[in-house]
């Protein structure tokens, strides 16, 4: 199998990658620049779909904020449009994506292809050249801080560490398409990485684990909070060195929790479907934007410009590493904070803090007859902080009625029902809505889309 690998490549990415880490922010300017005006290039010749947006006043010159926005559901429903190869059509690619026992299979003996879960309401199809997951490839392995690099001095393949995977395992999503290519490459990861799928009964995961022992583990901060759980109560016996996490928004509790159950060192990473490694924390903890490689855009709710220190409603991606399918002024989503200092770090890379768009914002109604927006964020801020739960659903049945699903059963699940319950009337009452009623059921599962994310908070 072809793994869409060019060793030389790699090489000459990794070696541009070192030298900005070591430069300047105007190094890092400068290499934006550059990239961009051959991305807009290739987007002009190639993409039919850019051609016909832009218009004949466009060219690879022309100011990023001076061309439109687009969104997910535009450049899937114009995909074969969109890509500048031609023989990239969309209905052969979901063919390949409905397939488990095709995953990370080279398409064309030349792209990478995932499958992104639809948290936005349309499922996308990403396809990466050799160039594109250089780079991905690159950053991953230069740029995510080694917390221990001592640990390594005498193993720097890594050949001791049982790296396990705890996410969704049977679909062509980007975190399992990207295992699966490592494996090809690197047969002694194959031999000593395993993956395990966040759809299995508790008990099965946390038996899985414990016979594995991994070193490093890697999932989404919701799925590496269940298992703190699972730790702390006496379950789960693994003592993993590091412990990596993505995919979802981490909050200070949720770090403090993993922490505390599992032991380690925690790195949280960004990275999308779209593009894989955004950012990575520094050994201070601060989560760093590969802006050498990708444009993000603050913006508020009309897609004005947000300035740095200000939170965003959404954040425009422009990937300077995809030419076969250009993302340009492309609609993440997410909730990015950029800040204008630099990090005491050293890194020229510009620092961010991140917010997902996993959850569900709720319209409650207030006692003066009006509406209140609750963010999911806080809302989970009451519950991890205010009643020390974790794992959740919560669900919204009217304007004034809530339903808190929780795992637990018994003694333990009616005492965390009780804080959980106070502790949101207390939050609603703060916010000045009506009583609110918040109905418990206990012994569910946290419900989790096809990608493997769980969805916490849903707006009736």
């Amino acid at each position: 199998m072809n793994p869409v690998f060019d060793l030389l490549r790699l090489s000459t990415v990794s070696l541009d990658v070192m030298a900005a880490q070591r430069g300047s922010r105007m190094g890092i300017a400068q290499r934006q620049r550059v990239r961009l005006v051959q991305l807009l290039d290739a987007a002009l010749r190639g993409s039919r779909f850019y051609q016909e947006l832009w218009g004949p006043g466009v060219c690879s010159s022309t100011p990023l904020e001076r061309l439109p926005v687009v969104t997910r559901g535009q450049l899937m429903e114009r995909f074969d449009d969109w890509v500048t190869d031609p023989r990239l059509r969309l209905d052969e690619l979901r063919e390949l994506t409905t397939d488990p026992e095709r995953i990370a299979e080279p398409w064309l003996g030349r792209y990478m292809v995932w499958e992104s879960s639809g948290t936005t309401g349309t499922p996308g199809i990403f396809v990466q050249d050799g160039q594109a997951m250089a780079v991905y490839d690159a950053l991953e392995a230069l740029r995510r801080s080694q917390p221990r690099p001592l640990a390594h001095w005498m193993d720097p393949l890594h050949l001791a560490e049982r790296h396990a995977f705890v996410g969704a395992t049977g679909g062509h999503f980007a975190s399992m398409v990207s295992l699966q290519r490592l494996r090809s490459i690197n047969p002694w990861i194959a031999a000593t990485t395993r993956s395990f799928s966040i759809q299995s009964p508790t008990q099965q995961l946390v038996d899985g684990l414990n016979a594995f022992a991994p070193t490093v583990l890697i999932t989404y901060p919701t799925a590496a909070a269940l298992l703190a759980q699972e730790a702390l109560e006496g379950h789960l016996h693994i003592a993993p060195r590091e412990i990596w996490t993505g995919g979802e928004t981490l909050s200070p509790a949720v770090r403090a929790h993993i922490e505390s159950g599992l032991g380690g060192v925690l790195r949280n990473s960004y990275g999308a479907s779209e593009f894989l490694a955004m950012g990575w924390e520094c050994a201070r903890g601060r989560m760093h934007l590969n802006a050498d490689w990708v444009i993000l855009e603050p913006v508020d709710e009309k897609r004005r410009p947000v300035p740095a220190g200000e939170p965003a409603c959404s954040v425009l991606l422009t990937s300077l590493a995809n030419h076969v399918q250009p993302l340009i002024r492309y609609e993440l989503g997410d909730q990015v904070l950029v800040h204008g200092e630099a990090c005491a770090c050293g890194s020229p890379l510009p620092v961010i803090e991140v917010r997902g768009r996993q959850d569900d914002p709720l319209r409650m109604a207030r006692s003066d007859g009006g509406t209140a927006t609750l963010l999911p964020l806080a809302l989970s801020t009451v519950l991890e902080e205010g009643a020390g739960v974790f794992d959740f659903h919560l669900r919204q049945i009217d304007a004034s009625t809530l339903l808190l699903r929780l795992p637990q059963r018994g003694e333990e699940g009616r005492a965390a029902a009780a804080r959980c319950r106070t502790a949101l009337k207390g939050y609603a009452a703060s916010q000045g809505l009506a009583p609110i009623q918040v109905r418990t059921e206990l012994g569910h599962s946290v419900p989790r889309g096809r990608s493997g994310k769980a969805c916490r908070i849903v707006a009736c």
